[in-house]
């Protein structure tokens, strides 16, 4: 069991909870993950571990609600307890100088990129992070990004916040200027990890891609989360989360995504049509 210290809404339907786990929190590095089950019977999900305190034995996960399991954590106070937290798992981010580091993030995949920026800033290289986000509101941790890197580039698909445009926009930007990186670590929705790595294949920089929304079990078991990288099977879990952006096979891996989507919708409306106020309760603390 791991006790629930915090569980804010920092953005709609986005959650920050620090909850107590101090083996993982003196063991975690950059890139890795741990497997949460909120309750007994419930099911298991991955979730990055975005920041950890040794001193205090806390881990932090940044989640957002997109189905049962996570809808269920979203209701959880301070002073509950989550049945399950095992890890680390995965293999972390391989980190060291390479120099000028771009970090691309797009929506809730700020949050897995968040640790792997600071790892790289504290190795010594030159980091820019690349933010994006359809609107201002769904932009998270813009503060701690800006305390750790030495530049921060901010766009919105609306323009309602930063530039308007998309991260591939912004590190087009950066290719084609004096600030050109020699390694790019890009975290987000699938079609933006595709399009970034098809970028910076072209400009001939080094990419890494972390699929890590394609998990299921986490353990290497069930299967779920094969992609094809470099003609090659691998297994997300146990193989990555993180490979090389030019070699994965993106067309397969959105494909394997819409699997479970019928039955994952059916049992996240089934839940929200019972919890309904208090979902929107929660979520309209994030609104002010």
């Amino acid at each position: 069991m791991a006790a629930i210290l915090t569980n804010d809404n920092i953005a709609p339907a986005v959650f920050r909870m620090v909850v107590v786990a101090p083996e993982v929190a003196r063991s975690r590095r950059a890139g890795q993950f741990v497997i949460v089950r909120p309750g007994p019977g419930g099911e298991r999900i991955p979730l990055t571990i975005a920041d950890a305190d040794p001193e205090r034995g806390t881990i932090t996960l940044i989640y957002q609600v997109v189905g049962k399991t996570t809808a269920v954590m979203s209701l959880m106070d301070p002073g509950a307890e989550i049945a399950d937290v095992a890890g680390p798992l995965g293999q972390p981010t391989h980190v060291e100088r390479f120099g000028r580091v771009a970090c691309v993030g797009g929506g809730i995949g700020i949050a897995p990129l968040y640790p792997i920026a600071q790892a790289m800033k504290a190795a010594g290289n030159d980091v820019t992070a690349v933010l994006g986000a359809r609107t201002r509101d769904l932009l998270i941790l813009e503060p701690e990004m800006r305390a750790v890197v030495d530049r921060v580039v901010v766009v919105t698909d609306d323009g309602s916040y930063g530039a308007k445009g998309f991260v591939t926009d912004a590190l087009r930007g950066l290719i084609d200027s004096g600030e050109r990186p020699d390694l790019v670590v890009a975290i987000g929705p699938t079609i933006m990890m595709k399009m970034v790595s098809l970028l910076t294949k072209e400009a001939g920089v080094r990419t890494l891609v972390s699929l890590n929304t394609i998990m299921v079990d986490g353990t290497g078991m069930c299967g779920g989360c094969r992609v094809t990288v470099g003609g090659q099977v691998k297994f997300v879990c146990v193989d990555g989360p993180e490979f090389d952006g030019h070699q994965v096979d993106f067309d397969e891996m959105m494909k394997r995504l819409r699997t479970y989507r019928r039955q994952e919708a059916e049992s996240y409306e089934a839940f929200r049509t019972r919890h309904r106020c208090r979902l929107m309760e929660r979520n309209a603390e994030a609104r002010g």
